[in-house]
């Protein structure tokens, strides 16, 4: 009796299905057990056992418990929608676009878990050292996202400054506001308009 095996094609996709559950499993039991009893008091022991998997597995994703909250699975799906935006558009049109494309299709369940992490990312203190080269790396991102668009050098004065505002003030809002697509989109508008404080806004 031959055993038929699955197509090469068939076997690796089911391998990437179950890296992906198992990544998820240990990021969702991990924020369930940060809730539970604290981020300095989990361990990556526990949160490997409460995913069924070994702490080997756990590093195979992360590593440490730091990378797994600063991991930010919604870059990829944002990157995407913004290669996406015509070419015709300014580039912060193209980015709120972007922003409003991947939050609007956003089920309730990833955006809750996206506004935890924000929330524990800036209120743990262990975590919060690490922001400032989030924030860097961030700038690299958007420059780089942005030159694409404009045809200019990552590293010009006038994109590497453009890329610090948008940074900047999603780190600003993310400190005070709930990440959703109202506040996102506002902010990037804000920053469209030429960051027009203290003007009327009946007018």
């Amino acid at each position: 009796m031959s055993v038929e095996l699955p197509a090469p094609g068939a076997a690796r996709a089911l391998g990437e299905r179950k890296q992906e559950r198992d990544r998820q499993a240990i990021r969702l039991e991990a924020f369930r057990l940060f809730r539970a009893q604290g981020y300095n008091e989990t361990t990556i022991e526990q949160i490997a056992a409460a995913a069924g998997v070994s702490p080997s597995t756990f590093f195979r994703y992360f590593r440490n418990k730091e990378q797994l909250v600063l991991a930010d699975d919604l870059e990829p799906l944002l990157i995407e929608a913004l290669r996406r935006q015509p070419r015709g558009i300014t580039p912060m049109a193209a980015f709120r676009n972007a922003v409003f494309e991947v939050f609007t299709m956003l089920p309730a369940a990833e955006l809750g878990f996206e506004q935890e992490r924000q929330a524990l990312l800036y209120h743990v203190p262990e975590l919060r050292s690490a922001i400032g080269s989030e924030v860097l790396r961030s700038i690299d991102l958007i420059a780089g996202l942005l030159a694409e668009r404009s045809g200019c050098c990552a590293d010009d004065f006038e994109v590497r400054v453009t890329a610090g505002a948008m940074a900047g003030a999603t780190m600003a809002i993310s400190t005070m506001t709930p990440m959703n697509v109202e506040n996102i989109t506002r902010t990037v508008d804000f920053l469209h308009a030429g960051l027009p404080l203290g003007v009327d806004r009946e007018s």
